[in-house]
């Protein structure tokens, strides 16, 4: 209690005088305010975890305090205090903010007791908001750990669409950080107060997903002994995040092209109609294109989710991070596990950055978690990593072979080449305009490349 401060409002200066020394023998940090003129200015200056109010003085209202005090001060909590108690006032004070309603004369045992609620309540209201302060940091955009332009792309494409209502599909291999991404959407946003409330939709039976999205009624099926709220409901008014997306039956893609176009929805057995506010997120590792075209998922569905497309690209596309992530998870793990590594050596890291990474970013977390934790030296060595990372077959060669740069893209022009000559049966007025390219430079570069001669061998020109 010793660092609480309290700020007592009364125009009764023998009440003033009474209320700040008994709640200063009891350990509170007291200062009094005989006026709202006063009082504002002592809030305008300093900050206090309770403030305890008359409702009438001289120069305004009590009541107005309490305002205030919800609109700029709302990490402190308010005490009603009056000579001329009624159900009325009482009523209003708690609907305009105020934690407790007293009647003078102020009994010291409830006072003691009121001001003991009223600080537990400031208190939880503190932890409450450093934990969402918290989040919000651990979610941010800022906190993704990346350097590669493509990401650049992604995240300015977040802050376009965070604080809209569009829906977001989110591509890409597991492991690459769409639960993060939509997350940072959340807490980007003005919904960023209300749940965030993620579903994987490949971890349920198909039997139990739409329950668990829409709730169910009392008795619509064996084991539903109580009605139940589903997930969206969970989520109305912030955003529900649809992982594995892909995974979800004909009937309950048919339910869910109903809640995108009307955000509304039944629970299962029932027939009353529910409508929510909720954003919606939805995720996929799977190519929802070749979904459609194999019947697998709803055309018109995908084509409703498909209003603003996330593509998140592999590790193994972004090397240049490697090491950025790398580092990150070192301190991480070795802060909460109470471990001293002062780095990577470079030979682990040539390991890192020639690793194909099928399991992405989870993947290298969880490498490093272990290096960090059964490594024995001060730095994370090639000893360290498993020896999957080490295969050189599971590795990509990144060295630099000491050639020019026109050699190096050589051999992937001339093969680019000869793709687009069999695309079009080495047809080359038809080659060179999907090439993009005049007659004349295709014809040079066929013969640079011995495209041409191999080309007369076959019969083919």
């Amino acid at each position: 209690m010793i660092n609480k401060s309290i700020l007592v409002i009364d125009d009764d200066q023998i009440i003033l005088e009474s209320l700040c020394g008994f709640l200063a023998s009891e350990g509170f940090e007291t200062d009094g305010a005989d006026s709202f003129k006063v009082a504002l200015s002592r809030l305008e200056n300093s900050r206090y975890n309770l403030v305890i109010t008359d409702i009438n003085l001289p120069d305004g209202d009590g009541l107005e305090i309490l305002d205030i005090i919800r609109n700029k001060h709302p990490q402190t909590v308010a005490i009603v205090i009056t000579g001329y108690g009624t159900i009325e006032s009482a009523v209003t004070s708690i609907k305009r903010g105020a934690h407790d309603y007293l009647t003078k004369p102020i009994i010291d045992d409830e006072l003691r007791m009121a001001v003991a609620r009223a600080i537990n309540q400031q208190s939880l209201m503190s932890e409450n908001e450093r934990l969402r302060v918290q989040l919000e940091r651990k979610f941010s955009i800022e906190n993704i750990i990346s350097q590669d332009y493509k990401m650049a792309k992604i995240f300015e494409l977040i802050e376009a669409i965070a604080d809209t209502k569009a829906t977001v599909l989110m591509a890409g291999p597991s492991g690459t950080g769409k639960s993060m991404l939509a997350r940072a959407i959340h807490h980007r946003s003005a919904r960023r107060g209300k749940p965030f409330v993620e579903v994987s939709c490949g971890a349920l039976p198909e039997t139990l997903l739409e329950s668990e999205l829409f709730g169910h009624a009392k008795g619509s099926f064996t084991g539903a002994v109580a009605n139940k709220e589903g997930k969206f409901l969970a989520a109305d008014g912030g955003t529900i995040f649809l992982d594995e997306i892909s995974n979800a039956s004909a009937a309950l893609q048919a339910k869910l092209l109903r809640v995108l176009e009307a955000r509304q929805f039944e629970p299962v057995g029932s027939n009353k109609t529910r409508t929510v506010d909720t954003r919606i997120i939805l995720a996929s590792n799977k190519n929802m294109t070749q979904e459609v075209q194999r019947g697998r998922f709803r055309e018109d569905l995908y084509y409703r989710i498909n209003v603003i497309t996330i593509e998140l690209p592999p590790l193994c596309d972004r090397v240049g991070d490697i090491r950025l992530l790398a580092e990150h998870f070192m301190k991480i793990y070795c802060s909460q596990n109470n471990r001293e590594k002062l780095g990577i050596t470079d030979e682990a890291m040539q390991y890192l950055e020639r690793y194909s990474w099928p399991g992405n970013v989870r993947e290298l977390e969880k490498v490093i978690e272990r290096a960090a934790l059964l490594g024995k030296g001060r730095f994370i060595s090639a000893d360290d990593l498993p020896d999957i990372v080490k295969q050189e077959k599971n590795s990509r060669q990144r060295t630099y072979n000491k050639m020019s740069l026109k050699d190096a893209l050589a051999e992937p022009e001339k093969n680019i080449i000869r793709q687009a000559l069999e695309a079009n049966h080495w047809n080359r007025q038809e080659t060179a305009k999907a090439l993009q390219i005049n007659r004349t430079t295709l014809f040079k570069k066929m013969k640079y490349y011995g495209l041409y001669t191999e080309a007369e061998k076959l019969g083919l020109i």
